[in-house]
């Protein structure tokens, strides 16, 4: 058994998609209409193409809107992104103008940093550090 999929609720999936494949850098692999309204979106990381698809799911579902609001509110990250050094995407990613609610602080075995995707959510970057 794999995870091949993992989701993200977005208030706006066009601006979602710029965020992030412009911004994070990921690569758009599906973009397909559903409805009138919403299209089925998912990005891959650049490294890993064929690797777990992140799905930017439209937040349009009523159980959604509280769900997210309490999260971002108790600065909870809705999901964690891998990277080979946090500080160094921090500053990359400040530099682009995104917002951060948690500069990278180092807590043992990760050190993370916790950003607003811009679309209701808080998403935490953290890469693992080395044993000593």
């Amino acid at each position: 058994m794999r995870i091949n999929l993992a989701s993200v609720f977005v208030d706006d999936q066009e601006k979602a998609l710029r965020f992030y494949t412009e911004i994070l850098g990921f690569v758009k692999k599906e973009d397909v209409p559903v409805t009138e309204k919403f299209r089925w979106i998912t990005v891959v990381s650049k490294e890993e193409p064929n690797g777990v698809e992140l799905v930017l799911e439209p937040d349009e579902n009523p159980a959604v809107g509280p769900f997210k609001t309490s999260l971002f509110e108790q600065g909870i990250p809705f999901t964690s992104f891998a990277v080979d050094d946090v500080y160094q995407e921090h500053e990359r990613l400040k530099a682009l103008g995104v917002v951060f609610t948690k500069d990278p602080v180092s807590h043992g075995q990760v050190t993370l940093a916790v950003f607003d995707d811009t679309c209701g959510n808080l998403i935490q970057i953290m890469h693992m550090n080395e044993a000593a």
